[in-house]
Parts: C-alpha cells; sequence; structure tokens
C-alpha cells in the first residue's frame, strides 16, 4: 500500500511537470505563431505597397521615358539636318570665296595664316573687252547689257576653266585674267596657258551675236604681256585679289591698242610663245603705245597644227 501511495505521488507529480510543459510549450507555440503572423501580415503589406507602387510608378517612368526617347530622336534628327545645312552652305560660301579669291589664298585664309603680298618675277596677263561697247550701250537698256555680259562671261568662265589660270576681275566689258599667279608655273607655261585660253575665248565669240540685236557680231580684242608684278589682298569687306605693277598696265595698252578679232602681243610674250614653236605669230611693227611710246608688237593668229 505504501508502494503504491509513493508511485501514485511520483506520478502525480509528472503529470504535473508534463502540465506544465505543455502550457510552456502551448504558450510558446502561441507567442511564435502570433510573431510569424504579425511578420507575414508587415510582409504582405509591404508587398502591396511595392506592388501599387510599381504599378502606379511604372506606367509613369515608362511615358517618361517614351517621351524623352522621342525627344532625343527628334533632337537628333534636329541636329543631323541642321549639320546637312551647315554643310551644305558652308559649301557656298567656300564656293563664292573661292570665286572671290584664289583656292590657294583661301587655304590660308581658313587657316587662320596671314596673307601677305608676294612680288612673282614673271606672269602673263590678258584683257579683253568688248569691240564698240560705248555703242552698243547707247542703243541698249541697262538690262539688255547686263544679260549680254551675264551670258558672255559665263561661256568665258566655263571655258578658263580648261587652262592654269585665275580670272583676276572683270569690269563692265574689261575681262580680266592672269597666269603663273598665285600658283607659280615653270618658265614660258604662264604665257602658253594664256595663249592658249585666248586663243580658245576668241574661237567662243567666233559666231555669237548680240542677244538683244542679231544683226550686229559680238566681237571681242584683247591683248597679252608677259612680265614681273605683284599681288595680294585688299580690303577688308570685300576682300579683292589685286595686281600691282608696270606689267599691269602694259597689258592693259596692248588691249587698248588692239584691233577687232585681234590678239595683240608684247615682244617680251612674243618671245616666250616663240620659243615654244607652237603659234602663228605676225610682226605688227612699232607700235605707238599711250603711255609707253614705241615698242614692238604682234598678233596672235593661232596655232600651228602638228
Amino acid at each position: 500500500m505504501a508502494d503504491a501511495n509513493y508511485w501514485f505521488k511520483n506520478i502525480t507529480i509528472h503529470i504535473n511537470h508534463l502540465y506544465l510543459i505543455q502550457k510552456e510549450l502551448a504558450n510558446y507555440i502561441v507567442t511564435q505563431s502570433n510573431y510569424i503572423s504579425h511578420c507575414a501580415n508587415v510582409a504582405f503589406l509591404i508587398s502591396l505597397a511595392l506592388l501599387v507602387s510599381t504599378v502606379i510608378v511604372c506606367p509613369l517612368v515608362l511615358f517618361r521615358t517614351i517621351k524623352l526617347t522621342r525627344k532625343y530622336q527628334l533632337y537628333a534628327i534636329n541636329v543631323a539636318t541642321k549639320t546637312h545645312v551647315l554643310i551644305r552652305e558652308r559649301r557656298k560660301t567656300d564656293t563664292l570665296l573661292c570665286q572671290m579669291l584664289p583656292r590657294s589664298v583661301v587655304k590660308q585664309l581658313k587657316e587662320g595664316k596671314c596673307v601677305t603680298a608676294e612680288a612673282f618675277d614673271s606672269a602673263t596677263l590678258y584683257f579683253g573687252d568688248i569691240v564698240g561697247f560705248a555703242e552698243i550701250c547707247k542703243e541698249s537698256t541697262a538690262m539688255q547689257i547686263v544679260d549680254m555680259l551675264n551670258e558672255l562671261y559665263i561661256q568665258f568662265d566655263t571655258r578658263i576653266e580648261n587652262y592654269n589660270v585665275y580670272k583676276v576681275e572683270t569690269i563692265g566689258d574689261d575681262y580680266m585674267v592672269a597666269s603663273g599667279l598665285p600658283v607659280r608655273l615653270p618658265r614660258n607655261q604662264h604665257a602658253i596657258e594664256i595663249a592658249n585660253m585666248a586663243l580658245d575665248l576668241f574661237d567662243t565669240v567666233r559666231n555669237l551675236k548680240i542677244p538683244h540685236n542679231s544683226s550686229l557680231p559680238l566681237q571681242l580684242r584683247a591683248g597679252i604681256h608677259t612680265g614681273p608684278c605683284a599681288a595680294g589682298i585688299v580690303g577688308i569687306k570685300m576682300p579683292r585679289y589685286c595686281l600691282f605693277g608696270d606689267t599691269i598696265n602694259t597689258a592693259s595698252r596692248m588691249e587698248s591698242s588692239s584691233l577687232a578679232s585681234k590678239i595683240h602681243c608684247s615682244q617680251v610674250t612674243f618671245r616666250n610663245l616663240a620659243r615654244s614653236g607652237s603659234y602663228t605669230l605676225q610682226y605688227r611693227g612699232q607700235t605707238n603705245i599711250k603711255g609707253l611710246g614705241i615698242m614692238k608688237t604682234y598678233w596672235l593668229l593661232g596655232k600651228i597644227c602638228e
């Protein structure tokens, strides 16, 4: 009996201990469950907030991105278009500048170099004008004269592109061309270039008529001279490549003392051309040149057929 009471008492104590352990374990499980549930709820709320934010923000970001992309595309297209226009306008500017100044001078200016005047030991100059231009002007309107000269000079400008020459200027009906400057040429070559060009220009106008008066032929006269001269840029607002020296004056006098449909040469030019043996030249005689006195001059008649 005593043993039974002892066993019963121990069992009771053991059951009480198990009950306490069970109660503590139940409390722990409930506490952990509540904590896990709370964390899950917080995580859910955070995820929900992120999801809502993403749903709201992403379309805005996407819209903004598309808008910026289109803006940059339009900007790139605009820049490309303006660049193309700028390149085209620059080419036009370069073309106009090269029509006003020699290409070698334009290149120096574009490179930022200072263009100084140069002295040339030998160059050949051509002066040509229209015979009876004053009388033609009296019987024509100003626009008719402009149209006539424009048509004539367009043909001249096209023809001289075939030769190593530089068109210096045109004043009224005077057409001035030089060779041997600003690009220096070997000895006598500049005289040959001018002679070939002069014969070509005269051949061009051989069958031309005055546009507004076809009954009148269009005749030229020209003068050529070879000698030293200086050349350089003159002016700032409208810079010009100008030539200086007695050679220019002599070439002009060769032209003014020439005759219709004739190319008048000085003795220096004659010697350079005669040395080549490629031209038909005729001695004109002792000619009284205004401001220069008596000079031996010659006619350039043409090229010798090979």
